[in-house]
């Protein structure tokens, strides 16, 4: 199928997705832009009773394992902080208007949430390391929302996919490998699409898109896809959750070296994510 064929049919069965709280898209502006005040995210999030309700919940979780119940989001920005209330914002809203079908071939779908969310979690502490200080939460919901075309393809394609997915194995391919020689486009173009749909800022929507197309980064995002291909890689190499990718996990030395990250400080950040597994777990069934 020609490349502007097939964009047009996903572009079609994307539309077809529910149609996410307008106020999502909008955090996201908010995020990405350091000159916004947090009343006004504020101002924007309690515009969704449903979503405000959802975040508080979120907030009062065994993760965050705070003593006192939060009940306004005023409290929860005073003990949290603004930008990750943010970032949970955006976070809630997304997990919980996307389908929760059953997936197919070597993952489920909660199981590729929770791989999301260690990636997230990874991209976040990365980002402190990586000279990315005041855009952690930024890089939390592209490590989160990183794999969100494989949603879409498991939902409308699931055959093709399967069949992608089952490449992986029989062939020791990544999986954007297999679905470019499958479907003709791989899970990051996918969810960039989505992610354009949704009008996301081109600051988290573009490494998405482009985190298995490498030569193809603008040097502005570069370092973002280096530090998001880092947590995508180190998460699947510490098994918490499922991204469907068989090819072995690798974290390239050159790749620390660009970002400035030492072996030492990687290590740390694994051994965070290991101890933290089956909170993620909780955090998703939270979440969603």
């Amino acid at each position: 199928m020609e490349a502007e064929a097939l964009k047009r049919r996903i572009y079609a069965r994307i539309d077809e997705l529910p149609t996410i709280p307008a106020v999502i898209p909008r955090l996201a502006r908010v995020l990405a832009d350091e000159g916004h005040e947090i009343k006004e995210a504020i101002e924007v999030i309690s515009q969704d009773p449903a979503l405000t309700s959802k975040i508080l919940k979120v907030a009062n979780s065994a993760y965050y394992g705070f003593p006192q119940e939060i009940t306004t989001l005023e409290r929860a920005v005073a003990l949290l902080g603004s930008n990750m209330v943010k970032s949970l914002a955006v976070s809630v809203g997304v997990v919980h208007s996307l389908p929760k079908g059953k997936g197919c071939g070597a993952f489920s779908l909660n199981g590729l949430w929770v791989h999301s969310l260690a990636v997230a979690n990874a991209a976040r502490k990365l980002s402190a390391l990586a000279e990315a200080k005041g855009r952690e939460e930024v890089y939390f919901i592209m490590g989160l929302l990183h794999d969100i075309g494989k949603l879409v393809l498991a939902e409308f394609f699931p055959e093709e996919f399967a069949e992608s997915l089952g490449q992986t194995v029989k062939c020791n391919i990544p999986l954007a490998q297999a679905e470019k020689e499958t479907i003709g486009m791989d899970h990051g173009e996918v969810g960039g699409m989505l992610l354009e749909r949704w009008k996301f800022p081109a600051e988290i929507r573009i490494p998405i898109q482009l985190h298995h197309r490498e030569g193809q980064v603008p040097n502005e995002y570069k370092k973002a896809v280096r530090l998001l291909h880092i947590a995508d890689e180190i998460a699947r190499e510490v098994g918490v959750g499922e991204a469907g990718n068989m090819a072995p996990p690798s974290v390239l030395e050159a790749e620390l070296d660009q970002l400035r990250i030492k072996g030492g400080e990687l290590e740390k950040v694994k051994q965070s994510l290991e101890a933290s597994a089956e909170e993620l777990q909780n955090l998703f069934h939270v979440m969603s």
